[in-house]
């Protein structure tokens, strides 16, 4: 049985992975395109219904997103949000003008029309959250207000053309029955069968992966993390001996990863893994470097230069002379996708990811990324599902780059080590604290700034660490941990104590936004 899909068209809006995870919550599947997706592409889909997400333009504009408003008449039901109530009053011929009284931040909103499918069994009074500074002012032929609040218009519909609207964002946790509302979109009106589940999605891509490579061999760039993890398990139930797993060293990774690393997958996971030291053909690709964004580039091309590397030797054994082995699978997952490029709408770019960013233009590998459309729990569940023991699916998040990001200014060897040594104490401690698994993200940060200590009647002069613990769901929004001041005390005493070349400790309480995760 076909998965149904519900498309996304994402305007720009910072909300739109979090429709997508509202509607995966409910066990219906989505995919999130762009915009300026063609019709043949949103139709290629077979979609029971479309949402459009909010943004941050406004539809009046010349630069406005360049949606076809021709997906309006596709016959398939639409949900509007925000700019995407805007769009459809836009281009079926009402008006849109910049409203005088502006809404941002929490509202109340009346139905007006209980009887409509979208607000079935909801209260007459809804506590919402608003982000527009336009407002429709004049409705299409054949539309109907169905909700408003005291400044403007907040929900339309025409039944007949199998439209819906709404001002507010339900997707944001604080529109409380937000999860209601679009359970009635995708069940009462796209007649959604909530079918997707973990097993749903492991058959449909082991059979594509399965189809897709044929007879051919696979490498796969393993981190050891969840993500690359989850998806080699995926392409070895579709093709198992057929691949190759390669594990690299690329010199800004965890102390003793490169040891454990092998040993899990191997003996866990059963897969076939190379493993390969690179460290010092990266670390010599990152000497001088300071820019963030090199960083992540050098290390992404330097991946691919290795992987290729090792393609030709392992089509050398598998194929015998002039053998070639054309593909690379990669854990790249769908917040990756948004921060990477704005391919998803026009929202600005964020950061390069290493899997997404990183990639030279003329790559001898195809890519198979089976977790692309994915979010980090969604993995989880997949892996769990598949059996894989809980010990590398409840690791926490680690970044392709790895200590690179983490290291602020020049990478170099003696500034690794150093980090390794930090960060292991800060990982130690939030266990040992038992609270690894309730927080998305904890470890060290090595600043590019030395202060005057002093220790044992010395005087030092030494680097500062900073600890970073946030609470996330997905990574794209996250919230700093109040961390025990006990364990900070312990953490902090440590680093200082234990690790020569650190004698400043300072935790960051910056959120994600205004900041990220990671520091760089």
């Amino acid at each position: 049985m076909d998965i149904q899909t519900v498309v996304i068209l994402d305007f720009g809006s910072q909300y739109t992975q979090l429709i997508a995870r509202r509607t995966r919550e409910q066990n219906v599947f989505s995919v999130v395109l762009p915009c300026t997706a063609s019709l043949a592409e949103i139709q290629s889909y077979r979609p029971i219904g479309i949402i459009l997400s909010g943004g941050p333009s406004s539809v009046y504009d010349p630069d406005a997103p360049p949606a076809d408003p021709a997906l309006l008449a596709l016959g398939v039901p639409v949900l509007g949000i925000c700019y995407g109530l805007q769009f459809i009053v836009h281009h079926l011929g009402g008006r849109v003008r910049s409203a005088p009284k502006r809404e941002y931040g929490h509202a109340e909103v009346m139905v007006e029309h209980g009887d409509s499918a979208l607000f079935a069994n909801l209260p007459a009074t809804l506590h919402v959250w608003m982000s527009h500074g336009d407002e429709a002012l004049e409705l299409p032929a054949g539309f109907q207000r169905i909700a408003s609040s005291d400044n403007a218009l907040a929900g339309i519909e025409n039944p007949e053309r199998r439209i819906w609207a709404v001002q507010f964002h339900p997707e944001v946790h604080h529109t409380p029955l937000g999860p209601q509302l679009l359970q009635n979109f995708l069940f009462a009106i796209c007649g959604a069968r909530g079918d997707w589940t973990p097993a749903h999605f492991i058959e449909t891509t082991v059979a594509a992966i399965r189809e897709r490579v044929g007879n051919g061999h696979v490498i796969c760039g393993l981190s050891g993390g969840v993500d690359s993890s989850v998806a080699a398990m995926l392409v070895h139930k579709a093709i198992g001996p057929q691949l190759t797993c390669v594990f690299v060293n690329n010199g800004v990774l965890r102390k003793h990863e490169f040891q454990s690393v092998q040993k899990n997958l191997r003996d866990k996971l059963g897969l076939n893994i190379v493993a390969v030291n690179a460290s010092a053909r990266f670390l010599e690709k990152l000497a001088g470097v300071s820019d963030p964004e090199l960083k992540r580039k050098r290390i992404g091309q330097e991946f691919i230069a290795v992987f290729e590397d090792e393609a030709h030797r392992i089509a050398q054994q598998t194929g015998g002379p002039g053998a070639k082995l054309e593909w690379l699978v990669q854990g790249t997952l769908y917040p990756d996708v948004i921060e990477s490029s704005s391919v998803k709408g026009p929202s600005q770019t964020i950061k390069s990811h290493h899997n997404v960013g990183g990639l030279p233009e003329l790559m001898k590998l195809k890519l198979i990324e089976p977790l692309r459309d994915l979010f980090k729990d969604e993995v989880r569940r997949i892996g769990r599902d598949m059996g894989m023991p809980e010990e590398i699916l409840s690791r926490q998040p680690f970044p392709g780059p790895g200590l690179a990001v983490r290291i602020l200014g020049e990478v170099t060897p003696e500034r690794v080590a150093l980090l390794q040594e930090a960060d292991e104490i800060v990982v130690a401690e939030i266990k040992a604290a038992g609270l690894y698994k309730e927080i998305w993200q904890s470890f060290a940060v090595l600043l590019p700034v030395m202060s005057v200590g002093v220790m044992g009647d010395q005087r030092t002069y030494a680097y500062t660490a900073a600890v970073r613990a946030v609470y996330s769901e997905d990574g794209m929004t996250a919230d700093w941990a109040p961390l025990p001041y006990e364990l900070m005390k312990r953490i902090s005493n440590r680093i200082v104590n234990e690790v020569r070349g650190i004698n400043r400790v300072v935790y960051d309480i910056t959120s994600k936004p205004p900041g990220t995760i990671e520091w760089e």
